[in-house]
């Protein structure tokens, strides 16, 4: 099931690619519209040199950073208002403004208060962490009462109760929420970057590009944020998996 599955996606990925590089052959413009090939060689130039890691590594450490601030965050507060209901109604309606608050706004008030050095990490926080903080929440109010009635009957520690209860069955919301948070974290973070013209960062060659009519370049750090938000995700997937048997078996 599951290589089927993977084989399914690079049937699919596989088919996009095609129907791109048909629809590049139709325009036959480059500027308008280059091949997925064109791009790909663009990548593997830029990826050559200095210059493309340090840019990497830092729109990296600052909108990875973000998002991990955010998930600890969104653990904290969603078992905060799931053990307490006034926790709970104050931040309801700020997560719910969260949520509504387009990047530009968050983008522009950080940079008037704090500067752009750090605004793709602000702005991945505050974007990824209402995802966390709802799906958790969500997860621990659907936990199975009888299960929790059953461990009042046997006494069981706190730390037993989220292990044996609590960690299995939020899993999934946690997951969800990790899975849809990364993406989101790396669209709002380069997005933030392209609006505060960050400098050293990917948003800001984005900008570059954009100015210069540069599409293989655009193409390219485009893919390139694809790719390293897909293998993130993937990664802190593994890794929260591994995290959450390790603490069962304890």
């Amino acid at each position: 099931m599951f290589r089927n599955r993977r084989a399914v996606f690079a049937l699919a990925a596989l088919f996009w690619l095609v129907l791109w590089h048909l629809g590049s052959l139709v325009v036959g413009e480059t500027l308008l519209l280059i091949s997925p090939l064109g791009a790909a060689a663009r990548l593997l130039e830029m990826a050559g040199t200095p210059v493309f890691w340090r840019t990497v590594g830092f729109s990296l450490s600052r909108i990875m950073g973000g998002f991990l601030l955010a998930l600890v965050s969104g653990v904290l507060l969603a078992a905060a208002s799931y053990r307490s209901k006034i926790a709970s109604a104050l931040l309801a309606p700020l997560t719910g403004a969260a949520k509504s608050v387009p990047v530009a706004s968050y983008a522009i008030l950080c940079i008037f208060f704090f500067g752009s050095k750090s605004l793709s990490l602000i702005i991945a926080f505050m974007m990824t962490l209402p995802i966390v903080y709802d799906s958790l929440f969500e997860g621990l109010r659907n936990t199975d009462r009888k299960m929790l009635d059953m461990a009042r009957v046997f006494r069981l520690t706190p730390l037993r109760r989220v292990r044996a209860i609590y960690l299995p069955q939020s899993l999934p919301y946690l997951v969800s929420s990790v899975s849809i948070g990364v993406g989101i974290a790396w669209k709002s973070g380069v997005a933030a970057e392209v609006i505060g013209l960050s400098r050293g960062s990917i948003g800001s060659y984005l900008y570059d590009a954009k100015n210069y009519l540069d599409m293989r370049s655009l193409f390219a750090w485009t893919i390139a944020v694809i790719l390293l938000s897909f293998a993130l995700e993937k990664l802190l997937l593994l890794l929260i998996r591994r995290a959450a048997r390790g603490l069962e078996r304890v």
